[in-house]
């Protein structure tokens, strides 16, 4: 069945699960895929086609696909560790010497026990660095609906691997906006759960209080699915909240009549472009017409977010990249004068640009005489963003915005301009900031084809409302249902 890699993981578990299609057909389908295309969109950095074949026959032989990922593949972003797999991070640091972390991620080990199937690793700026995945070692991912332009970051590989049907489903982190804006940008459904939500083991650390695993899916149905099975108490990470995990599959009720929707005015900004302003307001009028009420909000520190973000992560990139010092692993330099030399030497030539930017950036931020005036007074502003949207979701029960000001921008636009690329994240920062769960959805297309994303959030521990009201609006719309022509 060629075409198999096209279907959504509940369309390709009822074939399965009726014998209709084999785990080892759907594998073939999407490795063939990757072999069709990825050469254009540079999505997957490493491979474990062998291996993933080699699962699939196992399942096939086995003859059960009771859990819904059972035999369904998908491609993880370069940020995990996958036991005997190369975990790079897409750095040189990690890739001189093809890093192959000795255990498992949390995330990936509990997708493998339903019975997924890892086909390898997708693209992603450096250690997470970016919003468009021009900042990795391997090379810019290309987006799938014009590859002249960016697919989003930092999991723009996992973005354009689903968009492009390479595989079912994939694995991303979300920092600031990395799984959302690139999930928006490739027209897909991506979401950032609550944080302590899942687990952040084995996953590579840039900024410790932000990060959290997510899925990108083409479909809701698909991300409550993927979520039954990443969410939930984890023994190794601390962070990890020990709270229930409600059938995320059964709040898909396709009805959201009585709901609160809160429209923020400081989502809609100057600059903005006016065909993703005009496609978020007829979502928020689509959503009246299916019985939920419009009520305009206000987020009075939104302006500060980006600021406040750009000086609390690269405070913790600082602390983080601490541990890449070419001694246990990684990176080696050739004839240091000294240990000093040979620490220079390593971190010079295996980061990058970026990388060594946030480094510097946090080091000052956190250095005696300015952690007063920059760390903690960005830590005072955080709590004052989180205060906003605690008093918001008193008077509405989701808030919903644009995913991002502008469309998929050209590769190479935005080099040499540091700011401009972090304004990217602009509507994306403060969930990360509060820790608040939050998904995009396509909601629409500009006139040159580019996809435009609605953004919906909510309260701490709120995905099953989330996954709720964007599985209601994606069934009264059709912009799901569109696909590149790559």
């Amino acid at each position: 069945m060629a075409d198999a890699c096209t279907l959504t993981i509940a369309q390709a578990h009822k074939k399965l699960k009726a014998k209709e299609l084999t785990a080892t057909e759907l594998t073939q389908s999407c490795i063939d895929r990757i072999e069709n295309v990825d050469g254009v969109l540079n999505a997957v950095v490493h491979k474990n086609f062998d291996r993933a074949l080699e699962q699939a026959k196992k399942i096939d032989s086995a003859g059960k696909f009771d859990h819904p990922l059972s035999g369904i593949p998908f491609l993880v972003k370069d940020n995990f560790c996958e036991k005997d797999t190369p975990s790079t991070g897409c750095s040189n640091i990690l890739r001189d010497k093809e890093y192959l972390p000795p255990f498992e991620s949390t995330s990936t080990k509990r997708l493998k026990s339903a019975g997924a199937i890892s086909l390898g690793k997708t693209n992603t700026d450096e250690f997470t660095m970016g919003a468009s995945t021009e900042t990795s070692c391997f090379g810019v991912t290309k987006n799938p609906w014009d590859t002249t332009r960016v697919a989003g970051g930092s999991s723009g590989g996992s973005a354009a691997g689903v968009g492009s049907d390479e595989c079912i489903f994939a694995v991303g982190s979300d920092t600031g906006g990395s799984i959302r804006q690139p999930a928006g940008f490739c027209a897909m459904v991506g979401m950032r759960p609550t944080y302590g939500r899942t687990s952040r083991f084995g996953v590579m650390s840039m900024a410790s209080s932000l990060d959290t695993i997510g899925p990108i899916c083409k479909t809701t149905e698909d991300t409550a699915l993927v979520m039954n099975t990443l969410a939930g108490h984890d023994p190794l990470d601390s962070t990890t909240g020990v709270i229930d995990v409600p059938d995320y599959s059964k709040a898909l009720t396709g009805d959201v009549k009585g709901l609160k929707v809160g429209l923020p005015k400081e989502y809609f900004i100057d600059g903005m472009d006016p065909e993703v302003e005009k496609a978020v307001r007829d979502s928020a009028k689509q959503m009246e017409s299916m019985g939920a009420t419009i009520v305009d909000i206000s987020l009075p520190h939104t302006e500060y977010a980006v600021a406040t973000y750009y000086v609390i992560c690269p405070s913790e990139v600082s602390s983080n990249m601490a541990r890449y010092d070419g001694i246990r692993y990684g990176h080696t330099a050739k004839d240091p004068e000294d240990l000093v030399d040979y620490y220079h030497k390593v971190r010079t030539e295996g980061f990058g640009d970026e990388v060594k930017r946030r480094i510097m950036i946090g080091t000052y931020a956190l250095s005696a005489g300015y952690y007063d005036a920059f760390y903690r007074q960005a830590q005072k502003v955080r709590t004052l963003i989180v205060n906003d949207f605690k008093e918001a979701y008193k008077s509405v029960d989701v808030i919903l915005t644009p995913t991002y000001p502008t469309p998929a921008f050209v590769v190479g636009a935005l080099d040499g301009d540091p700011i401009a690329m972090y304004l990217q994240d602009i509507f994306l920062v403060a969930q990360g900031l509060s820790g608040m769960p939050g998904i995009t959805v396509p909601c629409g297309f500009c006139s040159n084809n580019l996809p435009i994303g609605l953004h919906l959030s909510g309260p701490h521990w709120s995905e099953e409302l989330l996954l709720k009201v964007a599985h209601a609006y994606e069934q009264a719309t059709e912009w799901s249902e569109k696909k590149p022509s790559i």
